[in-house]
């Protein structure tokens, strides 16, 4: 749920920036072109998946602006943003199209708050669950294919793909989990916040977009996020090794 309300010119600027800077540096380097398509499946699963679980989640909650935009779809030429998704293929991080939604149809069982929290929430949480669940696959693969399979060509590449779309799983999910607009954890903090730090909070929003452009430009926010994706994938590695006994 990654939405600017700031002129998106300066934006798209610093991206392409990013991009050609990046760019350059795939073309000097066949082997990172590699890895660029075997990241490919792992992206679009993981933007389909977080953007389909925010309008799934805020569909429950009894707002059915989702539905009725076609949103809670697993197709992923539904959820992807262009520039988000060659941020995410290019850069480790990006975003996918906004899933728009309603608060004031949220179910009255909680207040639009909680709701908006719950939502937000969804996106990154589905992140996470479905690297643990591709890290399972990871794991049976290597635990019950023959070893002449994993040496082959087609194993080799079937294990990378498994491999990316796990770590791009996680950094995704916890790359939204920051607590600054417009990423999810804005709005995951917000019933956490006592009433004057709140409103604070919204009055001085713009304030809070321009800090995330400038640690998103200067790479801190890479640096705020290596440790906590750091933890996550040895945990679910370390989890799926113990299941497997491998």
């Amino acid at each position: 749920m990654f939405n600017f309300s700031f002129d998106k010119r300066m934006i798209y600027f610093i991206i392409g920036i990013m991009v050609l800077s990046t760019i350059s540096k795939y073309i000097a380097n066949p082997n990172a072109i590699f890895a660029l398509l075997v990241s490919v499946p792992g992206v679009l699963i993981a933007i389909t998946f977080h953007e389909f679980a925010h309008g799934y989640s805020a569909y429950k909650l009894g707002d059915n602006t989702a539905k009725n935009e076609g949103r809670l779809s697993l197709n992923p030429l539904d959820h992807l943003d262009p520039i988000g998704t060659l941020m995410l293929l290019l850069a480790g991080f990006g975003w996918g199209k906004p899933v728009h939604v309603n608060p004031t149809q949220y179910t009255r069982k909680i207040s639009m708050e909680k709701g908006e929290a719950i939502v937000s929430l969804a996106g990154p949480a589905t992140n996470i669950v479905l690297a643990f669940l591709l890290a399972l696959i990871y794991g049976a693969m290597v635990k019950f294919s023959s070893e002449t399979f994993l040496l082959s060509t087609v194993g080799s590449i079937v294990l990378l793909i498994l491999n990316s779309a796990i770590a791009i799983n996680i950094g995704l999910g916890v790359f939204n989990l920051i607590p600054l607009p417009p990423l999810d954890g804005s709005k995951i903090i917000m019933p956490l916040l006592p009433y004057n730090a709140k409103q604070w909070f919204r009055n001085n929003e713009q304030i809070f977009y321009i800090v995330f452009v400038v640690i998103w430009i200067t790479g801190i926010a890479s640096i705020m996020i290596a440790p906590p994706i750091h933890w996550i994938s040895t945990g679910i590695m370390t989890l799926t090794k113990m299941i497997f006994g491998i």
